[in-house]
């Protein structure tokens, strides 16, 4: 097995170290342009605010539209971290050192507007005081709202650690930088000096946060699978939901990483980092999780329609053949069928193009599907709605909501690419180890090795 020597080692943090503060492809394009569907939002929250929910079309029978839809999925793509940081670090699976970071980035900036979510569909935010004060433990409100905290607080924890070893080849590297952020590397750095026993408590400590933030990771999404599964309604009164949700959740998640370095990868010129290898191996999980998934579709809608009770009857002739039934067949046949004809095709699966293709459908598809398990069963309660007031028993989303929706979106993907900014978009000191134990093969890089061992024996 190839050995990495100091100075190609210092090639590649050199490498790897040119996207600190680099302006990507088409940055001048996105960044502002999502800015201002930011501020297009904070002004609908401030109207929002002033005016009262009123202005959206929740009422008394819809009470959750768009912004516990979002909620579901933000929750949902945020269990990408776990998967990458914990799952395959279980599994031994080596190639996943490339995208740990950026897995991490992602799960912050998801957790981040999950839980700014709630605090829009309560229309006063400050009552959110009265929950932590009179909250009630009986409530799975108290415990959604504990879990992701939680798992905000243990995902920055997962995500600083790794990058300590990197903020201390950026203060020793980046002598050009301005002072306070060198400071600023120095200070966060801890006085690391790359010695075993630093090394070795690292790893210890990462090992024993991926052990403690794995089982956090999926009670978030099962708690907020409890919210409506507690809850007595025709399409919630289900217990496949907790499930349901971690499934479908990893599967968004999966999709979204996947387009995710698809962008970086070109932005930065990743190439040789982040390679067909990864797209192939993401590929498969994704494929894996939309079949189950696709199971689990069955199992929710499929035995409840072979029986149709009377009180779930409403709701699955709304999805089957009523108002929702164009999303509903879209998220199933579009969404999930396809993507597994695509994946499980070897040489389709093999190119980058059809896999980030199968990864838009399944993200949409997942966007879409969170919106039917809210707004439908809400629309058909065991009680049917009768007399109602104009507008009360339909819920059509306003203008409002979908303008401060559409900021949500876009906030997150801004942050997301701002958490890219400040630090190595791939972590190189596990890279780096890696390369030197494994060689490029099993971490799923190319050219590495070769390039800089043909460059350095030209000079």
């Amino acid at each position: 097995m190839e050995k990495i020597d100091q100075e190609i080692k210092n090639k590649i943090q050199d490498e790897l170290l040119a996207t600190v503060g680099k302006r990507y492809r088409k940055e001048s394009f996105w960044v502002p342009f999502l800015s201002i569907i930011c501020i297009g939002g904070t002004v609908a929250w401030i109207f929002q605010l002033r005016k009262g929910l009123g202005v959206t079309a929740m009422r008394d029978y819809v009470s959750w539209g768009l912004y516990i839809s979002l909620l579901f999925f933000f929750v949902g793509i945020s269990l990408i971290g776990a998967l990458v940081s914990c799952v395959l670090r279980l599994s031994g699976a080596k190639w996943r050192f490339p995208l740990i970071r950026i897995a991490e980035a992602v799960t912050l900036s998801a957790i981040f507007f999950a839980g700014f979510m709630p605090v829009l569909d309560m229309g006063r935010p400050e009552r959110l005081y009265y929950l932590i004060t009179h909250g009630r433990i009986q409530s799975p409100i108290l415990w959604d709202v504990m879990a992701i905290a939680t798992y905000f607080v243990g995902s920055v924890i997962y995500f600083y650690l790794p990058l300590i070893p990197d903020l201390a080849t950026m203060r020793d590297k980046l002598t050009d930088a301005p002072k306070w952020r060198r400071t600023l590397w120095k200070w966060l750095a801890m006085n690391w000096t790359d010695s075993l026993i630093q090394r070795k408590l690292l790893k210890k400590g990462m090992f024993i946060l991926c052990i403690v933030i794995l089982p956090v990771a999926i009670s978030v999404h099962t708690i907020s699978a409890w919210l409506i599964a507690f809850t007595l309604r025709p399409g919630w009164n289900s217990t496949i939901m907790g499930p349901y949700f971690v499934f479908g959740a990893l599967m968004a998640g999966a999709a979204i990483m996947i387009l995710i370095i698809a962008q970086l990868r070109i932005g930065y010129r990743l190439e040789k980092y982040l390679t067909a290898v990864h797209f192939n191996h993401l590929g498969k999980i994704l494929l894996a999780l939309t079949a189950f998934y696709l199971y689990l579709n069955i199992n929710k809608y499929g035995v409840p329609a072979y029986k149709m009770a009377k009180d779930e009857k409403p709701v699955l002739e709304d999805l089957f053949f009523g108002n929702n039934s164009i999303l509903f067949w879209f998220t199933q046949i579009v969404g999930i069928v396809i993507p597994i004809i695509i994946l499980s095709i070897k040489k389709l699966r093999n190119t980058i193009r059809w896999v980030v293709t199968s990864s838009i459908l399944v993200l949409l598809g997942a966007l879409i599907n969170r919106y039917l398990i809210v707004v439908p069963s809400m629309l058909h309660p065991f009680v049917p709605i009768r007399h109602a007031q104009p507008g009360f028993g339909t819920y059509y989303p306003t203008l409002t909501e979908w303008t401060i929706t559409a900021s949500s979106l876009a906030g997150f993907l801004l942050l997301t690419i701002l958490l890219f900014k400040p630090f190595p978009v791939i972590t190189m000191w596990e890279v780096t180890e890696e390369l030197e134990k494994q060689g490029e093969k099993p971490i799923g890089v190319e050219n590495i090795l070769t390039t800089q061992n043909s460059a350095y024996h030209a000079s």
